[in-house]
């Protein structure tokens, strides 16, 4: 499989912590992986935007520390987040206007350590 930023499907994150979710974006960070969460524009950055510390592991799935990175499954193996990733993609198919331009998701990327956020 490809690196984990060259991959186009939808990642699903699952965190130490137990949660999992679908990415928005992703980021190399000097740390680990910085991702945005799905809608994250719309909420509290210090909430939707996560850094995940540790050596990326793998070629799909891949293991940063502790977390997990996988493709999304299809056909009712992540149902929950598959639907969570509809409504993203729905959302920005007739919302484009209302999702930030890609120079400040960089920007942001960029303020939180990211050095090069034209990879994500």
């Amino acid at each position: 499989m490809a690196d984990l930023y060259s991959v186009t499907a939808p990642l699903l994150i699952r965190r130490p912590d137990g949660v999992s979710a679908v990415m928005a974006e992703r980021f190399p960070h000097p740390q680990g992986l910085l991702y945005f969460d799905l809608f994250w524009h719309l909420g509290d950055p210090t909430q939707t935007v996560h850094l995940i510390e540790g050596t990326i592991k793998g070629d799909g799935p891949w293991k940063i520390g502790a977390a997990v990175v996988r493709v999304l499954g299809c056909h009712g193996t992540d149902a929950e987040l598959a639907a969570d990733y509809a409504e993203w993609t729905l959302y920005l198919n007739e919302c484009a206007a209302g999702y930030p331009p890609r120079a400040m998701i960089n920007a942001i990327a960029r303020a939180q350590g990211v050095l090069r956020a034209d990879a994500g």
